[in-house]
């Protein structure tokens, strides 16, 4: 009975969770001392970071890619290239269609700017998100690269950013490629289309094109990632040494792509930060969101034609987040970049066979918090039915731990593990769990590291995201580096082992192995095995009651 009774309020938190529009969030205000790293430390094989040539001439600053000749600027020792197309602008007749080549141009194109975000509302959440200028003209990428030298064969690190496929842009802040560009890198950020414009189905489109797409915004991803294999010579990278990283909605894009047909041999490793256990919408469930969005338009709903609905100015789309209109935070089934679940897709072993790391954060329940949902309020209405949850989280006595607790663990930890395990099956997986809260922030993250708290950690972009200035010590700044040492050497070699730091083992369903990057960085055995053990069994019940709906 208590497994019933959880069940059936896990799929009323996941039906409200992501039905709202995203609110702001307070930025953090303020951050531990890191204790050194123990004696026993196992070094590794894997070589240091790159220390690049650098060609400080002006002529290091213009590259030739296949459209035509770009100038970027010198910036914190490397070359930086903003404002890069890697699609033609998706407006007017090209709404809502898969995204098509850039048109060539004469002559050479300044790339020292970003781009304008992709239509959105305007909301921060833990870095996502953007109050700077939009456009429907938004398919862009940026570059940062510490050798432009063709024959350098840099590792690529191409980031995918989140906020629930409705806000975010690739140049934010939050995301700023120098210091990982610096280890000798080449970071991509990107930008993809969002909301209504990015995932959209309606009886118009389907009149079209019978089965046509309807995840444009992956279809961006993948355009990004063709853009890649296409002109990243020109900027020192290896196009056959590709890692996709994201966070949340990006965490959950590198998945997908993992399980898209369209991807395959577009890159060649991924890091999933965060990604969320919640099942993709039905292509039936996004044609009826789809009506509802027209007729909120003013447009005779099923009934609206093609024409009119490109007619509607892009930012009429973004304040349309009503239960019934909106998509967020997961994909749509049923087109050609995504035809089937994506667990399905892991679960039959279909999914590139590539290294993934994949993890989670300790205080994940921020996002839901974000959305206008009080976890402690969760487990009130659970009344006496909570104590079944007593025997799976000892010494937790206060509704607001444990609330934040189980949407964590339901949501995102036992998703990872369930993940993870699965892929160990088809190529080398290691999982994380991030748990270390800056001294100065640990009043405000009371329960732990809030969803998206690591992101400054891998970027080590602490300096320049406004959220974060004059917030770290020392010790943070220790700490950032190690972490993004660690993915850096994941994307060097495949492996997640930089010299000099803690062993980091491969995860599989025989061998639970979790690093926790904590007040120490260290491997943890069997991590909170037992009740990640009862949340899996839980999500394999939900999952089929979902598809159902």
């Amino acid at each position: 009975m208590r497994f019933h009774f959880i069940i059936g309020v896990t799929i009323a938190f996941v039906s409200v969770l992501f039905a709202c529009a995203t609110p702001a969030v307070p930025p953090p205000t303020t951050v531990p001392t890191i204790p050194p790293s123990p004696a026993s430390i196992i070094a590794t094989t894997v070589p240091p970071p790159i220390t690049p040539t650098i060609d400080s001439s002006s002529s290091a600053l213009r590259v030739k890619i296949s459209s035509g000749e770009l100038e970027g600027a010198r910036e914190n020792n490397l070359n930086v290239f903003k404002g890069i197309p890697y699609a033609a602008p998706p407006v007017s007749e090209l709404r809502w269609r898969e995204p098509q080549p850039v048109a060539a141009w004469n002559g050479v194109r300044q790339a020292n700017a970003f781009s304008p975000a992709c239509p959105q509302p305007n909301a921060k959440i833990q870095g996502a998100g953007t109050n700077g200028p939009q456009s429907e003209d938004c398919l862009y990428l940026n570059v940062w690269t510490p050798n432009t030298d063709p024959n350098a064969k840099l590792p690529v690190m191409v980031w995918i950013h989140g906020g629930a496929l409705v806000i975010g842009d690739g140049g934010s802040p939050l995301y700023d490629g120098a210091f990982l560009s610096q280890r000798g890198a080449v970071v991509v950020t990107i930008n993809y289309r969002l909301g209504h414009l990015g995932f959209f189905a309606h009886p118009a489109l389907d009149r079209a094109a019978p089965n046509g797409p309807v995840n444009y915004g992956l279809l961006d991803e993948i355009a990004a990632l063709k853009w890649v294999q296409e002109n990243i010579a020109a900027f020192g990278g290896d196009r056959n040494n590709v890692m996709i990283f994201g966070e949340s909605a990006g965490g959950q894009s590198v998945l997908t792509l993992f399980a898209s047909p369209l991807a395959r041999g577009l890159f060649h490793k991924g890091i999933a930060e965060s990604p969320y256990g919640i099942p993709s919408n039905t292509r039936a469930k996004a044609l009826q969101a789809g009506i509802h969005v027209a007729d909120a338009l003013g447009l005779p709903g099923a009934n609206a034609t093609l024409e009119e609905l490109r007619a509607v100015p892009a930012e009429k789309f973004t304040p349309l987040n009503a239960k019934n209109q909106t998509l967020a935070p997961v994909f749509i089934l049923g087109d050609a970049a995504l035809p089937e679940p994506i667990l399905d897709i892991f679960q039959k072993g279909n999914q590139a066979a590539v290294p993934l790391i994949i993890g989670s954060n300790s205080n994940e329940a921020t996002v839901a918090e974000g959305f206008g949902i009080d976890p402690a309020d969760v487990i009130k209405k659970m009344g006496i039915f909570k104590i079944a949850l007593k025997p799976l989280y000892p010494g937790v006595n206060n509704n607001e731990q444990l609330g934040s607790e189980l949407v964590r663990d339901l949501v995102f930890t036992s998703f990872v593990r369930r993940m993870s395990d699965l892929h160990s099956a088809r190529a080398p997986s290691w999982r994380y769990y991030f748990s270390y809260v800056p001294a100065n922030l640990k009043t405000q993250w009371a329960l732990g590291v809030p969803h998206g708290g690591e992101i400054v950690f891998v970027f080590n972009s602490e300096d320049v995201t406004p959220e974060y200035k004059g917030v770290f010590t020392d010790a943070d700044r220790a700490m950032a580096k190690r972490v993004g040492d660690y993915w850096f050497a994941f994307a060097s070699t495949s492996s997640p082992n930089p010299n000099g730091q803690p062993q980091w083992a491969q995860n599989d369903s025989r061998n639970d192995n979790t690093m926790e990057f904590g007040d120490t960085i260290a491997l943890q055995k069997n991590f909170m095995r037992a009740r990640l053990t009862v949340f899996i069994d839980l999500l394999k019940v939900l999952g089929k009651l979902l598809d159902r709906e």
